[in-house]
């Protein structure tokens, strides 16, 4: 029973049903909750380090329950986006509503969406990793499994990855930096993977060129069914989802850089060049993903399986608790900085 904690997980979905169900300021039940009340209950809750070892550890990896809590946030993400969809064409908001529900579908893009998406993407099933890049739709960021998988994880923790935030660089900044490198980024890597396989730019094979028609095909349906001003409120959403998950990716490797050898390359990825968090609320909302340092040792180990190392960055707070710190860059920095080596400061300029 204890691994249905990962339930809790939906109820960020939930709250932005009873806020768009609702309306008022229930309309802001769910940035409330996610920036508020969980900060608020990671500070309350002691830290987790423990690993999973022997028989408890395979048990875990062979349990298909794991893989369908993931696979349950399918519906209740593309449900509850065409529920506030249809709510926006047939009912009438005010504005600070239409804000509060933004943000609220935005939060859910962002963590039932994309962050499962990631996890997702990186399954050697192919129906998974089709699971995954469907819920990147909705948050129009279909390219990042490109940029993820054959970039992030090649180039993390240097400063040739888009999504690795510099050193005294504000999310702000960050925001612009990784949002258009990594998408410009993503069409490099596939003008490659074709090149490899002996294929032009308008292959067939093009994920790209696809994922770019699906996206349209996406937002036309939403302007023929819903109209422009719904139409609106999905791009407004999908921005906010899209600028969540680069808030995460901000935290998560923040001034952390790797040595540079004397042949040119860099040293491979280690413990050190994630920043991890055992603050319990954060580690079940996202699945995990707060102990990032284990996901890029191995990126194909799933999340109920991911292990703390003693030599990982840890963050004071939790990831939830870290991305509000981050919307304030000068407490951030006052924060975290004292915690970058100072070699890897230096190695960042």
């Amino acid at each position: 029973m204890k691994d249905l904690k990962y339930l809790a997980a939906f109820t960020i979905p939930i709250s932005a049903f009873i806020g768009i169900y609702l309306k008022g300021y229930w309309s802001f039940i769910t940035p409330v909750y996610a920036f508020l009340l969980i900060p608020a209950l990671e500070l309350l809750l002691p830290v987790n380090t423990a690993n999973f070892e022997g028989n408890e550890r395979e048990t875990r990896l062979k349990n298909k329950l794991f893989d369908w809590l993931l696979y349950l946030n399918i519906p209740f993400v593309f449900g509850l986006f065409y529920y506030s969809l249809n709510e926006l064409a047939t009912s009438s908001y005010q504005i600070y509503e239409l804000i509060g529900i933004i943000i609220s579908m935005g939060i859910v893009l962002g963590t039932n969406g994309i962050n499962v998406a990631h996890e997702l993407g990186h399954r050697a099933n192919s129906y998974e990793r089709f699971l995954g890049k469907l819920l990147l739709l909705p948050s129009l960021y279909m390219h990042f499994y490109i940029e993820h998988n054959y970039g992030h994880h090649l180039h993390a923790a240097t400063k040739e990855d888009p999504a690795t935030a510099k050193y005294n660089q504000s999310v702000y900044s960050f925001w612009i930096t990784s949002v258009s490198r990594q998408y410009l980024n993503a069409w490099v890597i596939q003008g490659k993977l074709l090149q490899s396989q002996n294929k032009g730019n308008f292959s067939l094979n093009n994920d790209m060129l696809w994922y770019t028609l699906i996206q349209f095909a996406h937002l036309s349906l939403i302007y023929y069914f819903f109209g422009a001003s719904v139409l609106l409120y999905a791009i407004l959403a999908a921005i906010v989802g899209f600028l969540l998950l680069e808030t995460v990716n901000y935290i998560e490797h923040y001034g952390l850089i790797r040595k540079k050898l004397p042949s040119g390359r860099y040293e491979r990825v280690r413990e050190v060049h994630s920043w991890n968090s055992n603050h319990v609320m954060g580690r079940i909302i996202l699945y995990e993903l707060t102990r990032h340092s284990d996901h890029h040792f191995k990126s194909s180990k799933k999340y109920q399986i991911l292990d703390y190392h003693d030599s990982s960055p840890q963050m004071p707070f939790g990831y939830p608790t870290s991305m509000v710190l981050s919307f304030l860059p000068p407490l951030w920095f006052s924060v975290m900085n004292p915690r970058i080596p100072d070699e890897m400061k230096e190695a960042s300029l």
